[in-house]
């Protein structure tokens, strides 16, 4: 019957809950209840016997000065004093008491310090004559004139008392009390208590009943939910089993999102594994969490070998790994395309690497993912270029070796076989010139290659730029008839450098420069300075220019477009410029001239080779 009543929507099974669920409120309800009601019945005992002494003290009506103007005795005899008091007073502190059952009533004198009445006087007049103890609370209405309440042990006992302090001609001459047993109290809030529990207990077994028998029902649809959702944790393809009411409608929409997610996950899977380049995954701790199918290639293991092992584990033991991922999961910086080589258990493979942090649906950090692109086909590809580039410059620089070599010996072939048959000493001293100068001509290239061959780190010390300029162009401008002007600043700072060396790079800069000009042209040397720290030369030419197809090879050993020039001029430069850092900047125009500018670091850095 009462399975019938339960209503099949979850919105009607929630508002009955919350109906029937009032257990907190009653509880709640109940004890401030409860406090309150010990509140107000001691706010009305204390307002009860503060009437009560309000009434002792109109009774009074005078003072006790007055009250013993009647007294015949020893002046002096305060227990007489007492007595008589106690006879004019009790009369009304037995009518108050006896009107007021349980309530205790009397006065105290401060000049006597004695109780003068305690009234019901049948039950406690052997507390006449007695002084309260010095930290009773008496005292301090006495001295305050305050009307105070006090609970705890008295006189009488344990009692709520209430006293009020008699005062005429603006002098306190005494208090008034009225008192109840605490157990009187305490019977009566116990009374009051008692029903207020019942009260409760009986709401709470009601709510309690009513709760456990609509969360039962509850209970049943969340499990089967609970238990549907576990499956799905393990197998997205299973369903829950349908419910009635809003469960259903949530229990449909669950077996949507899991079928979504099941199409989403094969999409994701298949994406994954599909994807050209290594993908791996590790968690916070550094262990791989997932990896792709051409991650498990690289690594060069299957993934059931790869999950859940230290990342650093998957390289050669021993071996120095830098890694992009672990960086990333220690720092959070991001990395992208680092070329890296990867010290495999069974080879060296290099990679292109791209990580990044992993993070949860709410940000927060799970791990780092990192895509690795095997660059092996590419670092092969590239060795076999620069082998043949390295065997292309070699068979060229031969090649130039040979020519410039042929033509000497060949003029020395012919002079010597014309020699050979002639006896005719004229003959001899006419040749013999012509062979010693083809001769020089073969030292002098052998010289120039044996200069450009060798690798003689440069001796760096201070260098004036322009003063060395100055000094080279005095001998350069010896050598024709071409005007050489200087355009040298003053801001050109002493620089680190091989001085001999500059004067090598310069003197034959300006010598091809005034080469290149016509008869009566004009080279032009500037200097300056280039932010932050560099300075350039800068030899600039009138002449006849450089073709753009042999722009990029005026520094190639043994390429000259002049028909004496063995080509390693340039080459020298070349050589010596990249020894201190620096960089060349060529810019020219056929018919319009050159301008080859030497950019140069004001501080030598050193190399490796370098002591």
């Amino acid at each position: 019957m009462i399975a019938r009543l339960v209503p099949g929507s979850l919105r009607a099974k929630l508002v009955l809950l919350t109906f029937v669920v009032v257990a907190v409120p009653i509880i709640a309800a109940g004890y401030v209840l409860e406090l309150r009601g010990r509140i107000a019945l001691n706010e009305e005992k204390q307002a009860k016997l503060f009437g009560l002494t309000r009434i002792l003290d109109a009774a009074l009506d005078q003072d006790f000065d007055s009250l013993l103007a009647g007294y015949k005795g020893d002046p002096n005899d305060r227990e007489a004093r007492i007595a008589y008091l106690n006879t004019r007073l009790k009369v009304i502190t037995d009518r108050v008491a006896d009107a007021n059952p349980g309530v205790g009533v009397g006065y105290y004198h401060r000049n006597l310090d004695a109780i003068v009445t305690y009234g019901p006087s049948r039950d406690y007049a052997d507390k006449v004559g007695v002084s309260i103890a010095p930290d009773h609370p008496g005292r301090r209405v006495l001295a305050t004139g305050i009307p105070i309440v006090e609970s705890g042990l008295q006189v009488r006992g344990r009692i709520m008392n209430a006293m009020w302090p008699i005062t005429r001609n603006g002098q306190v001459i005494g208090y008034i009390w009225a008192n109840e047993l605490s157990d009187d109290i305490e019977r009566q809030i116990s009374v009051m208590d008692h029903a207020i529990l019942g009260v409760i207990f009986a709401g709470v077994i009601l709510g309690v009943s009513l709760v456990h028998l609509m969360s039962r029902r509850i209970s049943c649809d969340v499990t089967a939910i609970k238990d549907g959702l576990a499956r799905l944790s393990h197998d997205l393809s299973g369903r829950i089993t349908p419910l009635p009411g809003e469960f259903g409608e949530i229990v449909a929409a669950i077996n949507a999102m899991a079928k979504a997610l099941a199409d989403a996950r094969t999409l994701n899977e298949n994406i994954f594994d599909s994807i050209a380049d290594g993908i791996i995954a590790v968690d916070q701790g550094g262990f791989v969490t997932a990896i792709n199918t051409a991650g498990q290639q690289m690594m060069s293991g299957p993934a059931q070998t790869v999950i859940g092992r230290p990342y650093e584990s998957l390289f050669r033991p021993g071996a120095k790994v830098t890694s992009v991922l672990l960086d990333t999961l220690r720092t959070g910086d991001q990395h992208i395309a680092v070329d890296l080589a990867h010290p495999l258990p069974t080879r060296t493979q290099h990679v292109s690497a791209t990580s990044s942090v992993l993070r949860d649906g709410s940000g927060a950090v799970i791990g780092a993912v990192v895509v690795i692109k095997d660059l092996s086909e590419k670092y092969h590809l590239q060795t076999q270029i620069m082998r043949a580039d390295r065997l292309a410059a070699l068979g060229e620089l031969m090649a130039g070796i040979a020519h410039e070599i042929r033509n000497p010996l060949t003029s020395i072939r012919g002079f010597m076989q014309h020699l050979e048959t002639s006896d005719d000493i004229n003959e001899w001293k006419q040749f013999a010139p012509l062979i010693i100068r083809q001769v020089d001509s073969l030292n002098r290239i052998i010289t120039d290659l044996l200069e450009f061959s060798r690798h003689r780190p440069p001796c760096v010390g201070s260098v004036r730029l322009n003063g060395l300029i100055q000094e080279v162009t005095m001998l350069a401008g010896k050598k024709g008839t071409t005007e050489i002007v200087l355009d040298l600043s003053p801001e050109a700072p002493v620089i680190e450098a091989d001085g001999e060396s500059l004067k090598q790079v310069v003197l034959n800069l300006v010598l091809n420069a005034i080469q290149a000009a016509p008869d009566g042209g004009q080279v032009t040397i500037r200097t300056g300075r280039l932010p932050p720290d560099e300075v350039f030369i800068a030899v600039i030419d009138d002449g006849i220019g450089i073709a753009t197809e042999n722009l990029e090879k005026v520094f190639d050993p043994f390429f000259s477009t002049k028909p004496t020039g063995t080509g390693l001029g340039l080459a020298m430069v070349r050589r010596i410029v990249d020894a201190h850092h620096g960089r060349i900047d060529i810019k020219s125009e056929v018919g319009q001239g050159t301008c080859i500018t030497v950019i140069l670091p004001v501080v030598h850095q050193l190399s490796e080779d370098e002591p």
